[in-house]
């Protein structure tokens, strides 16, 4: 199983940018899909992006258009690149990673990192 750290959080002004990064340490990282969710006090957590062990990417409607979700297997790093922000981005993003073989079922979370975007 894998451990998840994320970084790169922060506050922003409306329309900025930020990249998040997720960092993975273990084995199999390759074998995972990858995502990224996001949290606001008082509501469930959402998804906003997925990335499949082959590549291939999903998105909330909300992000689509300015999220980007990327991974690099050599780094054992998926990255989240966030643009033209907005308040309603305001969140604690947090990174999960899901192995899911033939008899074998493994999920690991992260502790979040805070996106605040606000003037």
């Amino acid at each position: 199983q894998v451990q998840l750290v994320e970084s790169g959080g922060g506050l922003v002004q409306p329309g900025g940018s930020l990249r998040l990064s997720c960092v993975a340490s273990g084995s199999l990282f390759s074998m995972y899909a990858v995502a990224w969710h996001r949290q606001v006090p008082g509501n469930e957590r959402e998804l906003v992006a997925g990335i499949t062990r082959g590549g291939n990417t999903n998105y909330a409607d909300s992000a689509k258009g300015r999220f980007t979700i990327s991974r690099d297997n050599a780094k054992n790093t998926v990255y989240l690149q966030m643009n033209s922000l907005k308040p309603e981005d305001t969140a604690v993003y947090y990174c999960n990673a899901d192995l899911t073989l033939p008899g074998l079922r493994r999920v690991s979370w992260g502790q979040g990192t805070q996106v605040t975007v606000s003037s």
